[in-house]
């Protein structure tokens, strides 16, 4: 049995991983980026001078060859899923029994005049990081365009370097889809705190540049000017349906999947950024872009690639992001606004805060959002699953916090 995924990502490196566990399959991994897996989330330390790209890669190289996984550089064109073999832009032709799509997401563009002149781009791969690296050399200002995680690291490693940066958010709030309203001036007072311009309703209209094809500014849409050699865009991700539609796999956002990953070609799988769900599972999006989502669909998909596809079992909700200096988690089903028969409870100092999200009917809190507060992951997610009520959670909270090594202990009234 020959095992053939396509991209080394957390989503296809993990499933590799799994299915190396259960089995004594033949596994082939194929990438056209990197020889190895590095973590993506690490780039902007790369940029920032904290780590090295060895740094970044979670397994030693010879992991490979112990594990007897074999890495194939290159780049996928084509998939025949009637002789079950997929072609390689070298022209080398890779069998499989199955095969895994895990082939991720690539930054969105969205017709911007200008959005593709030298000193524009997005940030999601090594390529982007060298890129940006040369063209951020000797600048004087720099634009981020997008309220993302994406946008707010991007911001962050531009402002280490001490290039002034000007961060572009089109909401009346920062990341306000996602945290409510006093969340939201948290982050925004962290970022100004480091010296980034956030200008909030804005929109960007245009990118100018210069005589050289140059990026030299941008031109909002409510007639303001902003000079700028380096325009960052972190306006989301789509997902990389390119070699699945060259193929005639059916598509519509992403790759589309059943419920246990299978596409509409026999044998073949997808999962991760690249995967839509034909239909939303249990309640979640029916593409989820997440590195944690990420590994669990890697996990979970391993049972199709050893012959058993089981439906998805979502696990419980879960990221992590910095905002420079302000750590941020959130586990479970936080809104903005609680949804009707919720309420929520926040504690806050004004530099930290922690907003727990109950049923009203019987107490039990179903999620929780922490900035600036280290919770403990196992705690939380055991006091989700139980439905633990909310004056039990209050009583018992120091349990939730976990102090990193050598630090001072924190101590939270609730």
């Amino acid at each position: 049995m020959h095992v053939v995924i396509v991209g080394n990502g957390i989503t296809g490196v993990t499933a590799a991983r799994f299915v190396r566990k259960h089995s004594d399959h033949r596994i082939t991994i194929i990438s056209g980026e990197s020889d190895f897996h590095y973590a993506r989330t690490a780039l902007m330390y790369i940029y920032m001078g904290d780590m090295r790209y060895e740094d970044t890669k979670p397994y030693a190289d010879d992991f490979w060859t112990r594990n007897r996984i074999n890495l194939v550089r290159g780049y996928a064109s084509r998939v025949d899923a009637d002789s079950r073999e997929v072609h390689l832009a070298s022209g080398e032709v890779v069998r499989y029994d199955r095969l895994l799509l895990a082939t991720g997401s690539r930054p969105n563009r969205f017709g911007w005049q200008g959005e593709h002149a030298l000193g524009v781009q997005g940030l999601y791969g090594l390529e982007d990081l060298a890129e940006m690296e040369n063209a951020t050399r000797d600048i004087d200002s720099a634009v981020v365009v997008g309220g993302g995680l994406v946008g707010v690291e991007m911001a962050e490693m531009l402002s280490s370097g001490g290039i002034p940066v000007t961060f572009l958010v089109r909401e009346e709030h920062y990341m306000d889809y996602l945290l409510s309203t006093q969340e939201s001036e948290l982050v925004e007072a962290a970022i100004r705190a480091h010296g980034v311009r956030l200008e909030l309703e804005a929109e960007l209209d245009l990118v100018e540049t210069d005589s050289a094809g140059r990026a030299s500014g941008v031109l909002l849409k409510d007639g303001r000017r902003m000079p700028a050699q380096f325009i960052g865009l972190a306006v989301g991700v789509r997902p990389n349906t390119d070699l699945a539609s060259t193929s005639g796999l059916d598509t519509g956002r992403g790759i589309l999947i059943d419920s246990a990953f299978m596409t509409s070609a026999e044998g073949v799988f997808a999962a991760g950024d690249c995967a839509e769900f034909r239909s939303p599972v249990a309640g979640r999006k029916a593409v989820e872009q997440l590195w944690y989502t990420g590994r669990s669909h890697g996990r979970q998909v391993a049972a199709g690639l050893l012959g058993a596809p089981a439906d998805y079992a979502p696990p419980l909700f879960f990221n992590s992001a910095k905002f420079f200096d302000l750590e941020y988690q959130t586990y479970g089903v936080v809104e903005p606004v609680p949804a009707d028969g919720q309420a929520d409870r926040v504690f806050s100092d004004g530099a930290r805060l922690i907003r727990i999200v109950y049923r009203e009917g019987d107490g039990a809190v179903v999620g929780v959002n922490a900035l600036g507060v280290r919770l403990r992951q196992n705690v939380w997610s055991h006091w989700i699953r139980t439905g633990e009520s909310l004056d039990a959670v209050l009583r018992d909270f120091d349990r939730s916090l976990f102090d990193p090594e050598f630090s001072t202990r924190l101590e939270v009234a609730v």
